[in-house]
């Protein structure tokens, strides 16, 4: 460590929020970034730990050698630092930005004090690989004559493609929707990360030679030209509410929401009658998870009279975090960005029904329920006699995903699915149906976007051993930066 006392010198620090009134107004990032030399200073932190559980599958699904870039960043050595990171991870822009940081939950600093600023780090070495030009397409050195094709362009399919390519085999990745990006680009909103990001990466992508085919819902018969196929489709199948109420017009989706507001900011036409706004309306989101959290922080930029976030399990206390064993995540408390920006929380609630006027929503009626972890009581009193009549104007559904579309291109190609539902896959990733691979949420049901790019890259690792399989000893080495 270049500095092995660091951890007692510096405490730890982030970047500043944009402040609330400002950011609540634009579509903009709400980070602002830190000075190189305050970056310096908090990689300076990582500790000589002796087991770094930062970059454990616990940790780390991507397994990112942390200790090695902290330090070189301490060391300003930037660009060393970069290609440590690129040396496991194809998207640290994406995961500086949209990773929960279970590394920073894992890091052993956390023990005795604050855990090490992992993710903002990540986020600054990348973005300043960018600015000096350090990132640059990398070319395979010779061409298999082999052709792969990958379904999705979110981060697994994004992952997978990009390492093919970098083998040298010819790859075309299939999108539904009019530009790649799969749910970086159209579930994740603006104000997390904005969509340059995005493009600045796929232009990378586009330069090393993958091929991007949009708007296409592929079929089995194109699919039939290739050597190999990578299913990466998602598991963006929304969790619905069968209860009364639920046909009423104002009831929706979350992610529904979320993309067509994306499509919106990206200047794509709405139709007048498909609209879905906040603005003005009493809003009530049923979800406490991330889709959750996002529609807050969008309904409060397009101006929502009031919103209401509901959580049907208790809410955490110190005592449930305690009984969990480090390195794995507490049951702890977390608060977004969005929940300082406003709205209102309410924990222990179970939505029974909608009613409403003229065939549009005008109330949900929910009740109270005891508490189903560890004994922990909410703070009010659970009596599945409380109930709750609100009155609301827009209800957004953001209670998880059950996997991906059943219908279709899986039922066409024939691969067997698990008992979830998602696809299911040997340990190297292969389907039911030979040469057909899956990877991401569609295979390991929704998660996050760490373990999506992971996903990417362990069956690229293995469709190249297909696809070699006359080589002995094939293995994937990671592209020189």
């Amino acid at each position: 460590m270049a500095d092995i006392r660091g951890f007692l010198k510096y405490t730890r620090s982030g970047p500043v929020r944009r402040p609330v009134d400002e950011r609540i107004r634009d579509w903009q990032e709400f980070y602002m970034p830190m000075p190189k030399e305050a970056i310096e200073e908090q990689a300076g932190r990582c500790m000589d730990c002796g087991v770094p559980f930062c970059q454990s599958d616990v940790g780390c699904p991507v397994q990112n050698i942390i200790p090695d870039w902290n330090d070189l960043v301490h060391r300003n050595r930037w660009y060393d630092a970069l290609k440590a990171l690129h040396a496991t991870n194809n998207f640290p822009e994406f995961t500086g930005r949209l990773c929960p940081a279970p590394c920073e939950s894992a890091c052993v600093l956390g023990i005795i004090s604050q855990p090490v600023s992992i993710r903002n780090i990540e986020q600054s070495i990348i973005d300043k690989g960018f600015s000096e030009g350090w990132v640059t397409p990398l070319l395979p050195t010779q061409e298999t004559g082999k052709k792969v094709a990958i379904v999705g362009s979110g981060p697994a399919g994004l992952a997978a493609a990009q390492q093919l390519r970098r083998l040298g085999h010819a790859v075309v990745v299939f999108e539904r929707f009019d530009r790649p990006g799969g749910l970086l680009r159209y579930g994740i909103p603006d104000f997390k990360m904005e969509k340059w990001v995005l493009d600045r990466r796929l232009d990378q992508m586009d330069a090393e030679g993958v091929i991007f085919k949009t708007g296409v819902e592929v079929t089995q018969a194109e699919l039939m030209e290739f050597d190999a196929v990578c299913l990466a489709i998602g598991a963006g199948v929304g969790r619905d509410l069968p209860v009364p109420g639920r046909t009423l017009k104002g009831i929706h989706m979350a992610m529904d929401y979320l993309v067509q507001q994306n499509r919106h900011i990206a200047g794509e036409t709405i139709p007048a009658d498909a609209i879905i706004t906040a603005s003005g309306k009493r809003v009530v989101i049923l979800g406490g998870g991330d889709t959750g959290s996002d529609c807050l922080g969008t309904c409060h930029r397009q101006g929502a009279l009031e919103v209401h976030q509901f959580e049907i399990l208790p809410e955490p206390t110190e005592a449930r975090a305690a009984s969990t064993p480090w390195p794995l995540w507490p049951l702890m408390l977390r608060s977004s960005h969005a929940h300082e920006e406003g709205g209102h929380r309410a924990w222990s609630l179970a939505s029974q029904s909608f009613s409403g006027s003229e065939g549009q929503v005008t109330h949900l009626h929910a009740v109270r329920i005891p508490p189903t972890h560890n004994g922990a009581a909410p703070r009010y009193e659970a009596r599945t006699d409380q109930s709750l009549d609100l009155e609301t104007d827009l209800v957004l559904l953001a209670l998880g995903f059950t996997g991906p579309q059943t219908e279709g291109l899986l039922t066409d190609l024939g691969v067997a699915r698990d008992a979830r539902g998602h696809i299911a896959t040997n340990r190297k990733g292969e389907t039911s149906v030979s040469g057909v691979f899956a990877a991401g949420d569609a295979r390991r049901g929704a998660s996050l976007i760490v373990w999506a790019i992971r996903e990417g890259r362990d069956v690229a690792r293995n469709m190249h051993q297909f696809l070699c399989a006359s080589t002995p000893n094939v293995t994937l080495q990671a592209p020189a930066l």
